[in-house]
């Protein structure tokens, strides 16, 4: 189980991150602000999931999540390998956390009600035909109830293995 963390905000700028090794222009680095004048620089790798594998650019509101229990380096503005980038929408809401066996999130505000027409997918694109209960996911959904926590019928749940 993973502890997801996220940051939201602007794309400030977006350039190549030399990691040392022989994948130069593989790996790159995204600097993202938000309206409170923070800032996060965000290390993407070739491992870095972009949902709906969105083109993320200059000015492109977006959200990354990173492992909170990672080691970060002392720097300011403080630097995150980020596993999931999303490129937001007003048409989708996105969640990334860990979903227990109710399928309810580890913060307790989202729970999941499969519907016949909800997509189950891996991260490679593939079909995921098990339940995923009990699993760190990437949930793409629409209108949430406003109890709590808030159920949905999500269009499509990313499983990360």
């Amino acid at each position: 189980m993973t502890n997801f963390y996220s940051f939201q905000g602007i794309v400030t700028m977006i350039s190549d991150f030399n990691t040392g090794q022989n994948g130069e222009g593989c790996n790159k680095l995204i600097s993202v602000e938000n309206g409170s004048g923070a800032s996060v620089n965000f290390a993407i790798s070739p491992s870095t999931y972009f949902v709906d594998h969105a083109m993320i650019a200059k000015g492109d509101l977006v959200t990354g999540y990173y492992d909170g229990n990672a080691p970060v380096p002392l720097i300011y503005p403080p630097q995150y390998q980020a596993l999931v980038m999303v490129k937001e929408s007003p048409n989708q809401n996105v969640k990334v956390d860990y979903f227990n066996s109710q399928l309810v999130s580890s913060d307790g505000r989202l729970q999941l009600k499969l519907s016949p027409y909800t997509q189950l997918l891996l991260t490679n694109g593939q079909s995921f035909t098990r339940n995923p209960a009990n699993r760190d996911l990437i949930v793409i959904y629409g209108p949430a109830t406003k109890s709590i926590p808030a159920q949905t019928a999500p269009y499509r749940i990313i499983v990360l293995c």
